[in-house]
């Protein structure tokens, strides 16, 4: 079975600025431009087929389906970080030490 899923890499944009209500503090906080949040966010919702901000002069605002999807991303994300920590923590503790004499060592 084939997943449907968005664009991945749109997500931590669509979060960030959905949390901010803010692009360009999203943007600040990715260490991305507002162009580039306002590109992923666009494409997310052409991906999507729905508006997920409501975008006045300067500001935005979730739109009621946004609301919900913000915070299923948000949790997803979330999801994402602590599998990742979890997964490179059990390597972080698998270091092996060998000792050997200095004759040994200079031979090898």
């Amino acid at each position: 079975m084939t997943r449907k899923l968005p664009p991945l890499n749109a997500l931590p944009a669509f979060e960030a600025a959905a949390r901010h209500l803010n692009f360009s503090r999203a943007a600040d906080e990715l260490n991305l431009t507002h162009g580039a949040i306002s590109r992923a966010i666009k494409h997310l919702e052409d991906q999507l087929g729905v508006q997920l901000f409501e975008r006045a002069t300067r500001s935005v605002r979730l739109t009621p389906v946004g609301e919900p999807y913000a915070v299923a991303v948000r949790e997803a994300l979330d999801q994402l970080a602590l599998a990742t920590q979890t997964a490179t923590s059990r390597h972080s503790g698998s270091t092996l030490n060998v000792s050997t004499s200095d004759g040994f060592a200079g031979k090898w």
